[in-house]
């Protein structure tokens, strides 16, 4: 016969059973609260990350993206990154980017940069990205997080600042240089207006008729010839001083000439360069800042004669009407051409070609932002091996 359940049994079953609401009621609490602690915790995070401008991701050992910051989302808003390869998604490659700063941080445990450009919404921008290994317990689940920051601008400014110092000295060169060119070109002048005024008073018993013709011709090539170069000391000026430009009524063809006047040493110096001119006649003037033009011009001649590598080879320049209220100006050689590789580079601030201690890579960049200040464009065609063509397009009304 079973025991009988006494009144104490019961009422230490009950006291049992307090015990335990208590105890699960304390442990609810202390849930509750560590819930909201959480949730503070996650708010401040998410305040933190939306405080953030720079576009972040983390990714995968294999660069998949799981997740993205709000930055992203307001610079690629029809996408959904997540589940995709990076590459595949700023890239459009099937592999991944030889420079990707990803890899290198996996594999080394270390914060790895790198500067790359893409071509977001139809324009090429430059972004320094940052990698940071977030490693997994015991080695599992990998992942790396990603920074990047747009500093097209401030790459942009950085070459404006550089070129604005470079014309700066330019033009304190050039003021020195017409001082003391300037000079001697007067004196040269002066002896020879003076001869020529001699050469009137002088009768043909006092020197020979054909004697005196010669002399005529000499100092009027001289007088000529002193004209040219107190020209160019002043074309040399005006390119050196981009601060005093100001916009006017000017003709793209005389931008030309004159800056064909301060190349001419440098063109010709080379046996192997030729120089072909179809200039249309009656081009319609333009509204643009001449010393500006003449900087573009400069560059994309220098850019030409360099493209010739010294070799045989035949720079153009034409100027035509495009029969849509602009003048196109063309400057095209047989020199190198361009690789595909580094085509859509060619206007970016500090990007180059050349050698150390022959360009920093400002040339074209600020050509760029020159012609588009005019309301213009500028384009390359190019081949590799057959030459290149640039072409400047500017309006001859500006809106």
């Amino acid at each position: 016969m079973a025991p009988s359940t006494t009144l104490s049994d019961l009422i230490g079953i009950e006291h049992s059973k307090l015990g335990f609401f208590q105890e699960l009621q304390h442990t609810i609490e202390e849930l509750q609260a560590a819930n909201e602690e959480s949730e503070s915790q996650r708010r401040e995070i998410a305040a933190i990350l939306d405080g953030i401008t720079d576009v972040m991701m983390v990714l995968s050992e294999n660069l998949r993206i799981i997740s993205v910051n709000h930055a992203f989302r307001e610079i690629f808003d029809s996408v959904e990154p997540e589940g995709k390869y990076c590459y595949e998604l700023f890239r459009n490659s099937v592999e991944p980017c030889p420079e990707c700063p990803a890899f290198r941080s996996l594999s080394t445990n270390k914060v790895c940069k790198e500067l790359a450009f893409f071509r977001i919404n139809g324009r090429k921008r430059q972004f320094e990205m940052i990698a940071s290994p977030l490693k997994g317990p015991y080695g599992s689940g990998n992942r790396v997080l990603i920074f990047k920051r747009d500093v097209t601008l401030e790459k942009e400014y950085q070459a404006k600042y550089y070129q604005a110092e470079k014309m700066a000295t330019v033009g304190t060169l050039a003021t020195g240089v017409a001082h003391e060119v300037n000079n001697p070109l007067m004196a040269i002048s002066g002896y020879a207006e003076g001869i020529q005024r001699k050469l009137t008073k002088l009768t043909a018993e006092c020197i020979p008729a054909e004697v005196k013709t010669d002399f005529e011709d000499y100092t009027n090539t001289i007088l000529k010839e002193c004209h040219r170069c107190q020209q160019i000391v002043k074309s040399l000026l005006n390119f050196g001083h981009p601060e005093t430009s100001v916009f006017g009524i000017v003709n793209l063809n005389d931008v030309i000439k004159d800056t064909l006047n301060i190349l001419g040493y440098h063109l010709k110096r080379s046996k192997e360069l030729s120089l072909e001119l179809d200039l249309a006649d009656e081009l319609p003037l333009i509204y643009a800042d001449e010393p500006r033009l003449k900087q573009v011009m400069l560059n994309l001649m220098t850019n030409a004669a360099d493209a010739l590598q010294g070799k045989e080879g035949v720079i153009s320049l034409h100027t035509r009407m495009n029969g849509k209220g602009a003048v196109v100006l063309e400057v095209a050689d047989n020199g190198c051409g361009i690789s595909p590789e580094i085509k859509d580079r060619l206007f970016d601030p500090f990007f180059t070609t050349k050698p150390v201690g022959k360009g920093i890579g400002i040339g074209l960049s600020t050509c760029y932002n020159i012609v588009k200040d005019h309301h213009g464009e500028i384009s390359v065609l190019s081949e590799e091996g057959v030459g290149s063509r640039f072409v400047v397009t500017l309006p001859i009304q500006q809106d």
